[in-house]
This record gives structure tokens, C-alpha cells and sequence, in this order.
């Protein structure tokens, strides 16, 4: 698998200093999913509408399948296709059109087989004469991905592609997205919704004010950053860790009525048999044991407020 966006020390400095992006360097293999994670005004929106065209670059280089995004502009943009955080259609036109325009833009001949294929993969074909006033929001959604791609784009951004969609829509504009990823075509993606990004993307990259602080499979992230919790709930509340128990790694609950142990998953040994028989000693008796993993949430929050911390 090749690097079909490459970017190069990529910054971006608006009028007044603002420096949105800071040296932005990151390769997106052809066919993945990619999920770009950060909270508000990280540069998420700001670096994909550089790479798109829609922003001009203060200085380094980005290329699309060897296409420089500045110098070769025309060859680079045909080859993406964006789906915007905002709803930008025209209600009054109609669905069907809205795809012949998009194709028509990119200078690419009428082709009423290549629409309906599209139209029809995103459920809309029986909507193709409606307009878009007459479109629920997750239909508009469906049409704006419709747009992107009519002229058969390689690579597919979308910001923020489930926002304002019920959890019934989301979960059918996620199939669409997985089709897509079968069909080959290069997916980056941002969203709010982190747990969608566990499930979809084959690696996460995490952006804050304006730098990337780590690109990681989200397989691999998962297993390196993910911490296991054991909560063991008490017969009797204790006050305070007993001291026979102060070598683990144990909380308290505010009531006293359970410890949670945090461990590394990938250690050689994860001590839990050792604190089993130091309850045992200290004559705690145990009313229940459950465990819990972390989340890519729970993964990311921290790398955000550590790099916070830097």
C-alpha cells in the first residue's frame, strides 16, 4: 500500500499572526480510513481546506497521487472529493442535478449510468427527481456525498459527515462509508462522534493547535494506550486503602464501598492474582469483581490534555 496524500511541513498563517497550522507533515495511504481527531479549533477544518483548494498554504507541500496541491492545482482537485460540515445546497434544485452539476464542474462528460449508480448506492435514486427542500436532513447529507462523488474522486474528505443525524441515519451513512472503503476510495475523516472512529478508521490521527501529536493504527493505539480497570466491590466500606494494599494501584469510591485496580493490558503480568491474595491476607471480603477498558475517548482526551500539559 503506497502513500497516495503526502504532506510536507504544511503551515498555514492568517492575517494578524494566527498560526492555524504548525508544520503539518503526514502520508494517508491509498484505500484507508483515517480518522483526524481534535477538539475545536485544532485545524481539522483548516487543514482539509488547504489540502481541497480552498486555502492557500503559507508555506510546505502537499501532493495527491503525485499532484502538487498549488502547482498542479486542476490535476490534484479532480481527484478529491469533499463533503463539508454545513448542509450548502440549493433547496430549490433537484437531487439528480445536483450530481450532473458536480461532474460538469470537474470538466467530466455527462454520464447518466455513472449518476444513477451513484444516487443509487446512497438510496436516493427514487429521490433523484425531489428537491432538496423536500429532503430530510440525513437525505441532504446523503446528497452532499452524492456531489463529491459524481466525478469519481480517489480520495473522499469528510468533515464531520453524521453531525445533526439521528443514530438511525448515522448507522446507514456508515454502511455507505464502508462501501466506499471496499470500492478503494481514500477516506479522511473527521468527527465528534469518537466511537464511529474506533469502529471505521484503519488509523487515527490526532491534531491539536495546529500540530499533530501522533498518527497511529487504531488497532495498535488501542492495545498501547488502553488501560484496563478492575472495580472490586466490598462486603464492609473501609475508610481508606489499607496499608497492606498500598503497593497496587487502587481508588477508593467516595463511599468506600469499592477499589478500582488500573492495569497495562500488554504486561507480562497485570498483578490482579497478587492483589487477590492481598485482599485475602488483609481479610477483605469481596462482594462482586467487574472490568472495564479504556475507549479511544478516554485515549484521546488524554493525549489532548497532555499535549496540552507540553
Amino acid at each position: 500500500m503506497s502513500a497516495i496524500l503526502q504532506i510536507r511541513d504544511l503551515r498555514k498563517v492568517y492575517d494578524g499572526g494566527f498560526e492555524a497550522l504548525k508544520g503539518v507533515t503526514l502520508d494517508i495511504e491509498e484505500g484507508e480510513i483515517l480518522a483526524l481527531l481534535g477538539p475545536n479549533g485544532a485545524g481539522k477544518t483548516t487543514l482539509i481546506s488547504t489540502l481541497c483548494g480552498i486555502t492557500e498554504p503559507t508555506s510546505g507541500s502537499a501532493t495527491v497521487a503525485g499532484f502538487d496541491i498549488k502547482t498542479q492545482y486542476r490535476q490534484a482537485r479532480e481527484l478529491i472529493g469533499l463533503v463539508p460540515q454545513e448542509i450548502n445546497l440549493e433547496p430549490f434544485s433537484y437531487v439528480g442535478a445536483n450530481l450532473h452539476f458536480s461532474r460538469g464542474l470537474f470538466g467530466k462528460p455527462r454520464d447518466d449510468a455513472k449518476v444513477e449508480d451513484v444516487l443509487r448506492k446512497l438510496a436516493l435514486w427514487d429521490k433523484r427527481a425531489n428537491r432538496v427542500r423536500e429532503l430530510s436532513g440525513g437525505m441532504k447529507r446523503r446528497v452532499l456525498i452524492g456531489k463529491a462523488l459524481a466525478h469519481e474522486p480517489r480520495v473522499l474528505f469528510l468533515d464531520e459527515p453524521t453531525a445533526g443525524v439521528d443514530v438511525a441515519l448515522r448507522k446507514e451513512m456508515w454502511d455507505v462509508v464502508a462501501d466506499l472503503k471496499a470500492a478503494g476510495v481514500t477516506i479522511i475523516l473527521t468527527t465528534h462522534y469518537i466511537e464511529e472512529a474506533e469502529a471505521m478508521a484503519d488509523r487515527v490521527a490526532v491534531i491539536r493547535g495546529g500540530e499533530i501529536l501522533m498518527v497511529e493504527k487504531t488497532a495498535d493505539l488501542m492495545s498501547r494506550l488502553g488501560r484496563k480497570e478492575l472495580t472490586v466491590e466490598l462486603r464492609e466500606p473501609l475508610t481508606e486503602v489499607p496499608a497492606a494494599l498500598s503497593d497496587y494501584d487502587l481508588q477508593l469510591s467516595a463511599d468506600g464501598t469499592a477499589l478500582t485496580y488500573s492495569y497495562d493490558t500488554q504486561a507480562e503480568r497485570t498483578g490482579i492474582a497478587g492483589l487477590m491474595r492481598a485482599f485475602t491476607d488483609a481479610g477483605i471480603v469481596l462482594k462482586d469483581l467487574h472490568t472495564s477498558q479504556s475507549s479511544l475517548e478516554d485515549i484521546f482526551v488524554d493525549l489532548v490534555e497532555e499535549g496540552a500539559d507540553t
